[in-house]
């Protein structure tokens, strides 16, 4: 990597802000790979990714007040691990992956002393979904109940249809019937957005909102407990 940085006009001039959308795509593909490409297209993708973290680390260590290399990333992941795996390299017993999750957070808990917030440290820039799954579990930290879907009988009046109409059935009452695998799920959640695009609405803007509303709950809940 240092010879191409030295040798390549163009690495030369590239920041940490000029990799960030190339650092997106890549782990776009390797996602594409793990969940439906081959075993080459695999070990292909996680090269890849590995070179935008040497790239990164490269130009941080010609950082003229901060500088750091991949040696000193790699170490400060490794002491990371170690302390977060006592159950492995001290003498705590998880027998259970629950056991090694609390030990897991309790380590966690210990190195990020300084966060006065359960939002502390989550990233806004998540897909919304992956973020909404999130935001849920540091709401259920703080005892704030999940909000509950809509039910068929709550349709508008003008809306009303013959029960026995699934044609006829509002987009989301879907999410109303038993989910029981992440097959039925994606099929209710491609309903939700379906029945946002027939009413003319931004399904990603609807979510970020609602998502922006549940985090002023947790952060007030939070002010509550102190």
């Amino acid at each position: 990597m240092t010879t191409v940085r030295d040798r390549c006009v163009w690495t030369q001039r590239i920041t940490h802000g000029d990799l960030v959308p190339y650092l997106v795509e890549e782990s776009a593909e390797l996602i594409d790979a793990v969940e439906e490409g081959s075993r080459a297209d695999l070990r292909e993708e996680l090269g890849d990714l590995l070179w935008q973290v040497l790239f990164h680390a490269e130009i941080a260590s010609r950082d003229p007040d901060d500088p750091f290399d991949i040696d000193d990333v790699a170490r400060g992941l490794t002491e990371k691990m170690v302390r977060r795996h006592p159950h492995v390299f001290a003498g705590e017993v998880a027998e259970t992956p629950e056991q090694v999750l609390v030990l897991w957070n309790a380590a966690k808990a210990l190195e990020k002393h300084e966060r006065r917030s359960v939002l502390d440290g989550v990233s806004e820039r998540m897909p919304s979904l992956a973020l909404a799954q999130k935001l849920l579990g540091k709401a259920d930290a703080v005892g704030i109940a999940p909000p509950t879907p809509p039910r068929a009988q709550d349709t508008p009046a003008h809306e009303s249809a013959d029960p026995g109409d699934l044609d006829a059935r509002p987009a989301w009452a879907t999410t109303v019937r038993s989910v029981g695998s992440e097959e039925e799920l994606g099929e209710a959640l491609l309903a939700l957005v379906g029945s946002a695009r027939d009413n003319g609405w931004d399904a990603e803007r609807a979510l970020r909102e609602r998502l922006r509303a549940l985090q002023a709950d947790i952060r007030a809940a939070e002010a509550r407990g102190r």
